[in-house]
């Protein structure tokens, strides 16, 4: 079995934002040299987030606003804050939208259905977090 550990690292310059990040995913699958197998893309911070979905800008503009209406940004608002952060609402915001993906690698390619994209989420930005890309298989 083959496997491929890396470590990629995002900095928005926003407090939220999503960063298409399938690109550097799929160069790490093609250098894995796996053919057959699994790869996993995991936010690597409480307040980031990996998911799965389309990369057109109004979609991405209605996960904004939604994600605001949700859990908006108001360090008042949330216990969490009290230990003297004011990110609960990133918090809020990461489980919602989701900690990771697993995506299929089938004839040494990513398996995605039909405008399948993989974003990187960030809800409390302007510094840099990680992301761990997990590929195994033969």
């Amino acid at each position: 079995m083959k496997s491929l550990t890396e470590h990629l690292t995002f900095t928005v310059p926003e407090r939220m934002g999503f960063v298409n990040v399938t690109g550097e995913v799929e160069a790490l699958v093609a250098r894995s040299g796996v053919q057959e197998g699994l790869c996993l893309v995991n936010a690597m911070h409480i307040t980031a987030s990996i998911f799965i979905n389309d990369d057109e800008p109004g979609l991405h503009q209605d996960y904004r606003e939604w994600l605001e209406r949700l859990a908006p940004f108001s360090p008042e608002a949330y216990r969490h804050n009290r230990t003297g952060e004011d990110n609960g609402d990133a918090h809020h915001k990461r489980q919602i939208m989701g900690r990771e993906v697993v995506v299929a690698i089938t004839e040494g390619r990513l398996d995605f259905g039909p405008w399948e994209q993989i974003f990187y989420g960030e809800f409390d930005g302007l510094r840099p977090k990680r992301v761990l890309v997990k590929i195994i298989g033969e």
